[in-house]
């Protein structure tokens, strides 16, 4: 595993986007004071999960964003993201390849991505535990701190050693540990202090509640009778209605056979009915039998008076001649004959030609009479016989009326007999239907008597405030349920004892139940914490013994190393590092976090940072060639430098990080020591990558690529790489 590439956006002086490709083995960066070169240090300890701004060489969180210059705009976030290769599956992850991001805005939001998947900063803090990685160990020396190890305290230097040593993982489970056995132990004495308030008051009510026992018992008893004396009941109507069910279903469906029949004789009757011979013909011919016999009268009683008239007219006529021959004749001519002489002596000739014209139209009105009354009687017989001649064909078709009459009513009277037939069929199925019904009806009368016995019974269960649906087949001997009035009688026994006892304080004994529910709710909360403190306490046992074996196997091949490079780095004397037991101390709790980006993450994080350091301190003994010095205060500068130096070569020999990330450490050294140092870095970078801010010529020849990092006239930092062969 080893870093792969760096980007920076907005981070610190490097505004825009800027990536760093990494290969294995040294890379070194470095350029003139305030470029930036150690923004990119600040970066990777960030990263890593640093919480402190002042660690990062900053006053807040809002000052690691790209602040602006006169020619460029400030940003509003910054981000890192630091790429790693695990092709050798070093991150327990499965992926070849782990990116890890961070991001901060200016309104205090903070991100963490594993793989653009967001986590918590925790999850960051406990991956990197994992892997030996960290910010409170020497993974990333920062400038100035190349003494770090010799100015840290006892505490610390252990701290450092166990990060280095993968042991920080199992002290941050231990630590998770501490805090859920101190929260656990807490609420143990909560719940003894509820169980201890809770304890007396049950007490009491148990006491109040003992004069009840027996009601329980007999309630009990009466309830058990109430079960085999109403299961018996309704046993005896359940089997009634399952006796009646079948009957009534089969009824049903004889009914329902019967209805089917009786649906098909009544298409029958209605196919008959519908063939009714002569339908309505019966009624239109008695309608044309009428017309006709109206028409025939009317003719036959116009030829009556027709012939009444001719009758009477032929009777007139006869008078009438017989008149005019003897009388009206001879009175015309002797008027005509008196008129004659008188016009003879007329000389008037106008006046004879009047009373001529006269006695023309006299003579000629007697004639006249005489045959019109005969030209009448012949218009009349004419009359008569175009009458008779009409009523020849309506007495045909009378005829033809009454033979058709005749064959219909033969025909009806067959359909008649068809007819009745089938609709006595069809009422005899109707009275088997009825017969049926009656039966029916008999058989939910007398369901509908068990209904009611079933509802009386049930009112019986509701008035002992019970549910009908509470009682099943009695289970109990044979015997006491073939007697059950001698069971009604020891059921009314037990409840007269119910009443003498008294009523019973229903809150109060649901009191004493709530009471105990909740005594012995708390008594199991108890139990559970108490098994969950013993596990914990189990735990951090294992833990801490898992810590110091490990601790211990590793310590004495740290002190052997140590002693090796302090003797290389120093040209002779010896050192080595001493487990002492510090008196008991409490360091002071981290102070809050101001910036906003911390107080997303404090409470996560705060148990870490306040914890009692109890553990074994580390000292450091050593004695200088040619000097005597046995107290690290006495050491120069550069001696407590090559100290820490020889100290943390001797704990990446034991354990060797993916990656280290030193800057300026080499700063405080001479030239001799430096070509020391970059030879050492040069062995050690065959199994862990090196990321040097340098401004020494032998650490810089010993890179296998240089980042220059200078900043133009805009304020931002730039980067120029230079491939060494």
């Amino acid at each position: 595993m080893y870093l792969k590439h760096l980007e920076l956006i907005g981070f610190k002086s490097f505004a825009p986007k800027t990536i760093l490709d990494f290969p294995a083995g040294i890379i070194g960066i470095v350029g003139p004071n305030g470029s930036g070169k150690s923004n990119i240090i600040d970066a990777v300890r960030w990263i890593l999960g640093e919480r402190e701004a002042k660690n990062l060489r900053g006053g807040k969180a809002e000052d690691l964003i790209f602040a602006g210059t006169p020619k460029r705009p400030r940003m509003g976030m910054a981000q890192v993201t630091l790429t790693f290769d695990n092709a050798s599956g070093f991150f327990p992850v499965d992926y070849k390849e782990v990116s890890i991001q961070r991001r901060i805005e200016r309104d205090g939001n903070s991100h963490y991505f594993l793989n653009k998947a967001e986590v918590r900063l925790r999850d960051i803090i406990d991956f990197f535990a994992k892997v030996r990685l960290g910010t409170r160990g020497l993974s990333i020396i920062n400038q100035g701190s190349s003494d770090l190890f010799v100015r840290a305290a006892p505490e610390e230097r252990r701290a450092m050693i166990e990060e280095i040593l993968g042991l920080r993982q199992y002290q941050l489970k231990k630590h998770e540990a501490d805090r859920k056995l101190k929260n656990t132990r807490i609420n143990i004495e909560k719940v003894r202090a509820m169980i201890e308030e809770v304890a007396p008051h049950l007490r009491f009510l148990k006491r109040q509640t003992a004069k009840w026992g027996k009601l329980s018992d007999l309630e009990k008893e009466i309830k058990d009778l109430e079960n085999i004396y109403f299961a018996h009941k309704l046993k005896e109507i359940r089997e009634g209605v399952e006796r009646l069910d079948p009957q009534i279903k089969k009824l049903d469906s004889e009914i329902g056979g019967k209805q089917n029949q009786l649906r098909v004789l009544k298409m029958v009757v209605e196919k008959i009915e519908a063939g009714k011979p002569g339908k309505n013909s019966g009624g239109e011919l008695r309608k044309k039998r009428e017309v006709l016999l109206q028409e025939r009268s009317e003719i036959e009683r116009e030829v009556g008076k027709l012939e009444a008239k001719i009758e009477f007219l032929n009777s007139v006529a006869a008078s009438e001649n017989l008149d005019l021959r003897s009388g009206e004749l001879l009175t015309v001519l002797e008027e005509v004959k008196d008129s004659l002489e008188k016009l003879m002596q007329e000389k008037n000739l106008e006046k004879v030609h009047s009373d001529l014209r006269a006695l023309l139209e006299k003579v000629a009105g007697v004639t006249d009479r005489s045959s019109k009354k005969k030209n009448e009687i012949a218009d009349l017989k004419s009359v008569k016989d175009a009458l008779l001649k009409k009523l020849v064909p309506i007495r045909d078709e009378l005829s033809a009326l009454t033979s058709k009459e005749e064959a219909s009513a033969k025909e009806f009277e067959e359909f008649n007999d068809q007819f009745r037939g089938a609709f006595e069929k069809m009422e005899i199925k109707k009275e088997e239907i009825s017969g049926l019904d009656k039966e029916k009806n008999k058989l939910l009368f007398d369901l509908e008597r068990f209904n009611l016995r079933k509802q009386d019974l049930e009112m019986q269960i509701n008035q002992i405030g019970r549910k009908l649906d509470e009682f099943i087949s009695p289970i109990s001997p044979i015997g006491l349920i073939d007697d059950l009035p001698a069971l009604e009688r020891k059921m009314l026994r037990l409840r007269s004892e119910i009443a003498g006892i008294g009523e019973v304080d229903q809150a109060l004994i649901k009191e004493a139940e709530e009471t105990e529910t909740r005594h012995n709710f708390l008594a199991g909360q108890l139990a559970d914490l108490e098994k969950a403190a013993t596990d914990l306490e189990q735990l951090i046992q294992e833990l801490e013994e898992k810590i110091d074996n490990e601790f211990q196997q590793s310590f004495r091949k740290i002190n052997t190393e140590f002693d090796k490079f302090f003797n290389l780095m120093f040209g002779g004397g010896k050192a080595k590092l001493v487990l002492e037991k510090p008196e008991p101390k409490v360091q002071a709790a981290v102070e809050g976090v101001t910036d906003p980006e911390m107080k997303e993450h404090r409470k996560e994080t705060e148990d870490l940072e306040t914890e009692e350091l109890k553990q074994t301190g580390i000292e450091i003994d050593l004695s200088l060639p040619r000097k005597r010095i046995h107290g690290l205060d006495m050491l120069s500068g550069g001696e407590k430098s090559l100290v820490s130096i020889a100290a943390l070569f001797a704990l990446i020999s034991v354990s060797p990080p993916p990656f280290l990330v030193l800057d300026e450490v080499d700063a405080a050294l001479d030239e001799k020591n430096t070509k020391r140092f970059a030879d050492i870095v040069r062995d050690f970078s065959k199994k862990t990558q090196f990321l040097i801010v340098t401004h020494n010529r032998a650490t810089m020849e010993a890179a296998n690529i240089l980042y220059g990092v200078t900043m133009e006239e805009d304020g931002v930092s730039k980067v120029l790489s230079l491939k060494l062969e």
